[in-house]
């Protein structure tokens, strides 16, 4: 490669020669023009000295070179051409048409490099890495500089474990194209195969600097070294001390050896196998165990292997299916490069054996899974290698248990909802295998386990972060009638709510926010109802669950004039106005939504606002606060009960007027706010003429002027 360097590097040079030389003779200065028909003379006459012979550079880049035949020698004196002379228009022409060549064979050697990079590609995508390095190979003789080239055969280098050639390949990528993230990314894996970690991870950060919206995928190669540099670790640890002669070093080792043994009975391979397990009680031991080959030992033995796929009718084989499921707990706990290993060899055996008739077995199942889903790389190891709609259906069938097992099951599925490729995964078939378990289970309360529904809900909550699958299931009018009938239970442990109904009402009510979010028809069909549970929660006592129902009703009422309307018949007004005094900073923003919902739909709200909050007290504090969403709906709120007799002049005399227009003509981040301050500050001044005095004194006729373009 040090010759093609020299080359490529002479090549360009003589481009940037004759670049700087093409501008001098078009340059408006006769000084610099005279200059550059000397060089250009000088130049010409290092073209004939080479005679036409083939120029030094034997390597094939990306160019074609200055036409070689001996071209007239350009003089000019006095500035005039004569029979043995060149005008520089003539030179120029010379360059233009050399120009236009290396243009069409550069057309024409990019046609041929793209062709030999797609049967590159092809060959790379059959596993065959020496055909794709060779078409790639022969495709940068027909273009130097072709960045895709290099980066394609910096990663069949790396197939074919060459990673000193990948890794300068991608730097001829780089040199090609300074942000070629592919370039990076190939370095950094041959530097992390060759151990370089420092050299892995400078390259991994580099492709922040080019695109910092890609710092998740970094984060995960950053993972990836940090992981591979704690296994060499862990293995030179565990070598020494095997070196050593450690007993715990030593036993793990002859317990491998003796497990080694073909055609004995379950009970030998059983016992042996426990033993291993109680051996390994740190990370050294669950190093031992992979390096001496013990994943293979174990899976290689056909005794075990038909253990663990049920097909075996010797006795002790439940015995000995338990004894392997505990090794290998023994041997991932905290081990991601054994958790690795036992997944991708092993682990359909995870899923295959959780609905196992042996309480043992599916024990064992859990605590694998438990362990594999608690961690965010064991999450995307389970994602990458199970079965996951097996997994998901073995794991469903579990909840309605009143053992452990349903706890642990509904733990490891809502660990899983957690990450997005899971939901996205099950976006079309979440309401036909999701819906019907957890409907069961709120019409069944009372004979679950109590910490078994706030987990589901859970579960589902996270599941209903993919935008998708909220609209499913806020879709679904069967799920709200279920919601409605698990409300109704609890409403009949009032007023002594057990702490049990407690929390499933807190969890329940959470969901019902979370979906109320997507207004959808079977929202506004169920409006009515859920209002009316609500209204019986705001009765009670829990601070939690009064803040989330107000916070449903905020959802639901503005969409549902008839919801709204039965809300103030139930006299939530008052209702609303004790909790603003109470000052709970998220009650309070729900709760000027839902006033502010009312007011809007109901002549019976607006009446009994004015009625109760004397000379809008209430609302005037509201008005005065910094966060914007409760300002702006405090004064929309306002605004519709400025529409009462009377109502507007109970404010002479306050600084209603200046607090309005501070809001109207501020900079608030939200333009709701300026409008509905601005629609309440003109609803004023035409109920009761007497506020204009002092909106003039402040001038802000000018300031309303400037809002009306948010009023229609």
């Amino acid at each position: 490669m040090l010759k093609e360097d020299e080359d490529l590097d002479r090549f360009l040079k003589r481009v940037d020669e004759i670049s700087g030389l093409v501008k001098e003779l078009n340059s408006s200065d006769p000084v610099s023009q005279e200059k550059a028909v000397v060089k250009a003379d000088e130049l010409i006459s290092a073209f004939e000295e080479q005679g036409g012979a083939e120029e030094p550079c034997k390597t094939r880049i990306n160019r074609t070179v200055i036409n070689t035949r001996p071209p007239p020698r350009l003089t000019s004196p006095q500035g005039l051409p004569n029979d043995s002379q060149i005008s520089q228009e003539h030179f120029l022409k010379i360059l233009e048409k050399d120009a236009e060549d290396r243009r069409k064979r550069r057309k024409e050697n990019e046609t041929l490099a793209n062709a030999l990079k797609e049967m590159g590609n092809e060959a790379f995508a059959q596993g065959n890495y020496e055909t794709a390095v060779q078409c790639y190979s022969e495709g940068l003789e027909k273009l130097r500089d072709m960045h895709v080239l290099y980066t394609n055969r910096a990663q069949a280098y790396i197939k074919l474990k060459k990673y000193k050639e990948a890794i300068s390949d991608c730097d001829w990528a780089l040199r090609c194209s300074a942000n070629c993230i592919k370039a990076y990314v190939h370095m950094g894996k041959a530097n992390l195969a060759l151990n370089n970690y420092e050299e892995a991870r400078k390259s991994y950060k580099k492709i922040l600097d080019i695109e910092p919206k890609r710092a998740n995928l970094v984060k995960e190669y950053l993972n990836e070294v940090d992981l591979e540099e704690k296994k060499e670790s862990q293995e030179k640890e565990a070598q020494e001390e095997f070196e050593q002669g450690k007993e715990n070093a030593m036993s793990v080792l002859e317990l491998l050896q003796k497990l080694e043994k073909p055609d004995q009975i379950s009970l030998y391979y059983a016992g042996g196998i426990r033993l291993l397990s109680e051996t390994i009680r740190h990370c050294t031991e669950q190093t031992l165990f992979r390096i001496n080959n013990g994943f293979s030992i174990i899976n290689g033995n056909n005794i075990v292997r038909r253990s663990l796929a049920m097909q075996s009718a010797e006795p002790h084989c439940d015995e000995l299916c338990t004894s392997v499921l505990e090794l290998w707990k023994a041997v991932c706990k905290g081990n991601e490069e054994n958790q690795q290993l036992l997944i991708h060899y092993s682990g359909k055996h995870l899923v295959s054996l959780l609905p196992s008739r042996t309480c043992r077995i599916q024990t064992e199942c859990m605590n694998l899974l438990g362990l594999y889903t608690q961690t965010q790389y064991g999450r995307r190891l389970v994602l990458q290698n199970l079965d996951l709609y097996e997994l998901v259906e073995n794991l469903l069938g579990f909840i309605r248990d009143k053992d452990t097992t349903a706890i642990c099951a509904m733990t490891i599925l809502g660990h899983l909802a957690a990450e997005n490729k899971f939901r996205v995964l099950f976006r079309e078939n979440f309401t036909t295998m999701f819906v019907p378990p957890f409907a069961d289970l709120l019409q069944n309360i009372s004979s679950v386990d109590e910490t078994m529904i706030p987990l589901c809900i859970s579960m589902m909550n996270s599941m209903t972060e993919d935008n998708v699958i909220r609209g499913k299931i806020a879709s679904c009018q069967e799920f709200w009638d279920v919601c409605l009938i698990t409300m109704d239970d609890c409403a009949l442990c009032s007023p002594d709510k057990s702490s049990k109904h407690c929390d499933l009402l807190f969890a329940l009510l959470g969901f019902m926010m979370n979906l109320s979010m997507e207004i959808t028809l079977a929202v506004e069909e169920k409006a009515v109802h859920i209002t009316a549970r609500c209204l019986t929660q705001l009765c009670g006592s829990d601070g939690g669950i009064i803040t989330r129902t107000m916070g449903l009703l905020s959802h639901i009422l503005p969409h549902s004039p008839a919801a709204a309307e039965e809300a103030v018949q139930k006299g939530i007004v008052k209702k609303i106005f004790r909790l603003v005094k109470a000052g709970g900073k998220i009650t309070t923003h729900f709760s000027v939504r839902t006033l502010s919902a009312c007011t809007k739909v109901s002549q019976q709200a607006r009446e009994e606002i004015v009625r109760v909050d004397k000379k809008f007290s209430s609302l005037m504090k509201l008005l005065s606060m910094d966060e914007e969403l409760v300002v702006g709906n405090a004064a929309l709120c306002l605004g519709h009960c400025l529409e009462v007799p009377g109502a507007a002049s109970s404010l002479l005399g306050s600084n209603i007027v200046k607090i309005l227009l501070k809001h109207a003509g501020g900079d608030a981040s939200k333009t709701a706010v300026q409008q509905n301050c601005a629609v309440a500050l003109g609803k004023l001044c035409t109920a009761e003429p007497r506020h204009m005095v002092q909106l003039r004194e402040l001038h802000g006729l000018e300031i309303l002027n400037s809002c009306m373009k948010f009023v229609t």
